[in-house]
């Protein structure tokens, strides 16, 4: 009796090296690529503990779920003395916590300018002794007051904010108003066009806005959010159409305000001419969404991304307010005229809870352009949005990808995911120049620094046996 010949594959699932799937392939048998790479070194112990961890499943449902329940409304525009209490002399900054002394250019840039706009110094140069001296002044992060702030990141006293709002909640959170790009503070510059930029801010754009706000009522910015990625924005590095659709929901209020017409039209031109005016927007709607996934014991969801120009840190949800750092990285990206690497400070900005949240670096699928400001190119940004969902619990829906069959954004960072694939988290990001009073020198494609990851899977590890 003679046996009958053996039928190839319907498919073959290949994992690791490439060679036996090309030979497989290569025999016209459908191939199924599995991108598996081991675990991070070192971290193999504390990944069992995790996951033995009987609360890890509910406890990371439960902070994904807060974090999309979320909604979050512009309710007002505020100095943030009013807002966030901070006095003559008190200062925000960008990142996990940070001295003078360990500060880098566009940092200590940026404070100088700052303690200038306050009238604590006549010249910003004349700040760096008082920094130095510390008498009277004092820097804290901005996420230590529910606020984030972009690049640098300082705040003071006399800058209006964004007041962002979970109306179910009363939750808030807060960011200053969008400079532009270029030479502006928020990239380290501090010369007269920077200060006085900063100046008609505090006389003319916030209150006109805040006028704006009250006689318009709050705006939802979620709503907003779930738009503009439909229309070309992943809310990081672009920003046109949430823009322009902040300003369409102003407007009327802006005009009817009563203040002198010629005022008016300066901030229509301003704010329409701001591609960027709508990411102090998006970062704190970021952030008051993670900010509701917070402090949910055995969760390993990060709850927070953060540069300083110095460090890199992240928080996590099961981690409480405990920073897991390391020194930030430089970006891979485009220059500015005749700008290079060597002219460019590592990674710096609370921008990076877009990308936490699913956005950025997560939804360049959304944002093909974009690679035009931060380099790659659209099979990469393709690529990118699919690879995140290997590191993340679950999907937004609100922000639906159309190229990816309206996919939600990959949202919900798990600790445990990147270090059990070596994926990091994708962030574009603009670059500073390394000096103080340089300003912005390009953009590009950054990530985390991987150490961060495996030190808090060891904190989360920790806790896991505890509570065992």
């Amino acid at each position: 009796m003679s046996t009958p010949p053996s039928q190839p594959p319907a498919s073959v699932t290949a994992v690791g090296a490439d060679l036996l799937a090309t030979a497989v392939a290569d025999q016209a048998v459908p191939v199924e690529r599995v991108d598996w790479r081991p675990p991070m070194e070192g971290t193999a112990a504390d990944l069992a503990a995790v996951a033995a961890d009987p609360r890890r499943a509910e406890a990371n449902a439960l902070a994904l779920a807060r974090m999309l329940d979320v909604q979050a409304r512009l309710v007002a525009v505020a100095p943030a003395s009013e807002v966030l209490g901070l006095a003559p002399g008190e200062f925000l900054h960008a990142g996990p916590p940070l001295d003078w002394a360990r500060a880098s250019g566009p940092m200590r840039g940026a404070l100088m300018g700052a303690a200038a706009f306050e009238g604590l110094v006549a010249d910003p140069e004349d700040a760096v002794a008082l920094f130095e001296a510390g008498d009277g002044v004092s820097l804290e992060p901005c996420h230590h007051r529910s606020a984030v702030g972009p690049m640098a990141g300082v705040v003071s006293p006399s800058m209006w904010m964004f007041v962002l709002e979970d109306p179910a909640t009363g939750r808030r959170t807060f960011c200053s108003l969008n400079e532009g790009l270029g030479k502006v503070l928020r990239y380290g510059a501090y010369g007269p066009e920077v200060l006085e930029r900063l100046r008609w801010m505090r006389d003319v754009l916030g209150p006109l806005l805040s006028d704006a706000l009250t006689a318009s009522g709050p705006v939802d910015a979620t709503a907003i959010l779930g738009q503009m990625v439909q229309m070309g924005d992943e809310a990081h590095n672009r920003n046109r159409a949430g823009t322009l659709m902040l300003l369409r929901d102003l407007a009327p209020a802006m005009i009817r305000s009563g203040r002198d017409a010629d005022r008016v039209a300066e901030a229509f031109a301003f704010v329409g001419g701001n591609d960027h005016f709508f990411l102090n927007v998006a970062m704190p709607a970021c952030k008051l969404a993670l900010d509701a996934a917070r402090d949910v014991p055995g969760s390993t969801m990060v709850v927070a991304m953060a540069r300083n120009g110095t460090d890199f840190g992240i928080q996590v949800s099961g981690t409480g307010d405990e920073w897991f750092t390391a020194p930030a990285l430089l970006a891979d990206g485009l220059y500015l005229g005749d700008f290079g690497p060597e002219d460019a400070n590592p990674d710096i900005g609370d921008s990076a809870i877009t990308e936490t949240a699913g956005l950025g670096g997560f939804a360049m699928a959304t944002a093909p352009a974009i690679v035009r400001f931060v380099g790659g190119s659209v099979p990469d940004a393709l690529a990118t949005s699919r690879r995140m969902r290997e590191i993340t619990l679950g999907e937004n829906p609100r922000w639906a990808i159309p190229v990816l069959d309206f996919q939600g954004t990959a949202s919900g960072i798990d600790v445990a995911a990147v270090c059990r694939t070596g994926i990091l988290p994708q962030i574009n990001t603009g670059m500073a120049g390394k000096r103080a009073g340089v300003g912005q020198v390009g953009a590009g494609l950054v990530t985390p620094p991987a150490a961060i990851f495996p030190a808090a899977l060891a904190a989360l590890a920790a806790r896991a046996r505890d509570a065992g």
